[in-house]
């Protein structure tokens, strides 16, 4: 069977690794100074990790392997996926894991966003799958997936602690049409633009607003680390623009998080879409290892 170019781009864990990702031109624009970074890492973290601290000295149940946790993000394809597909997906009561998941992850639904919240019942981790539909054709135009885990890996001393993003989305015109100055500028861009997306289809299901709906406001924190990660790596590229050339190596562009420490952050680039893995701690520790 012939595969399309959306099967093509569909990005896996496994993929990424083997053949990295396919790379396109890219620029930047200016990057205003985040003074409350070093606030919102050790604010955030303390809020999304803390919040069920108090079972954390009894048996661990329902802690999901990734894999389990993206299965929406992964299976649902950007520009195929009609609502159809997808909802079910992201609801996912029907599927082998709906009888565990079904009672833990909460859906959050606007006019063109979807998004499915989970957290395990110790605290440990905290995760959602979210797509943005097209306005008019009903088609993925966007999905995200976000982990974070509190003890995703074991030192000797400490437990140390993972943060994952995944992302893909179809670029708006007046981005890809766009002049830049270089390749690197462009990609730089792009990753603006992939925040962008982000803050706005966070906007559309409420996440952030003051509302009375406790789900939202957990979404809002997940999306406001998020949304605290990419301006890290933002402003980092800012102050050094030849760090954007190598988004598109095997092993993806180091970065450095105020919380969750070394990370690895790769992106690709194909016709009018992008994509982008983000790891963080132990998550880039273990994809360091199976490399």
């Amino acid at each position: 069977m012939r595969q399309t170019k959306s099967d093509q781009f569909a990005i896996s864990d496994r993929s990424m690794r083997k053949q990295g990702f396919p790379l396109d031109k890219l620029d930047v624009g200016n990057r205003r100074t985040a003074v409350f970074l070093c606030f919102l890492s050790f604010f955030l973290p303390a809020v999304l990790l803390g919040g069920c601290s108090s079972q954390s000295s009894v048996r661990r149940q329902n802690v999901f392997s990734q894999d389990e946790l993206s299965l929406p993000y992964n299976h649902i394809m950007l520009k195929k996926s009609l609502t159809i597909d997808a909802l079910p997906k992201i609801q996912r009561f029907e599927s082998e894991l709906g009888p565990l998941l079904g009672g833990i992850e909460v859906l959050s639904q606007g006019e063109s966003v979807v998004a499915s919240l989970g957290q395990s019942k110790d605290g440990r981790e905290t995760w959602f799958n979210m797509v943005a539909f097209d306005e008019f054709e009903l088609n993925v135009v966007r999905k995200y997936f976000f982990l974070v885990d509190e003890h995703a890996g074991r030192f000797p001393a400490r437990t140390r602690r993972g943060l994952r993003f995944n992302c893909e989305m179809v670029v708006d015109e007046d981005v890809l049409g766009k002049s830049y100055a270089s390749e690197n500028a462009r990609r730089i861009a792009l990753l603006a633009h992939i925040r962008e997306n982000l803050h706005k289809d966070m906007g559309e299901l409420g996440a952030g607003g003051d509302l009375p709906n406790q789900d939202n406001k957990m979404l809002s924190v997940c999306g406001m680390l998020v949304n605290q990660t990419l301006e890290i790596i933002l402003v980092r590229l800012d102050s050094s623009p030849v760090l954007a050339a190598r988004l598109s190596d095997a092993d993806g562009a180091d970065f450095d998080h105020i919380n969750f420490g070394g990370g690895k952050v790769q992106m690709a680039v194909m016709d009018d879409m992008v994509g982008l893995q983000v790891r963080f701690g132990a998550f880039a520790d273990a994809e360091g290892r199976r490399q």
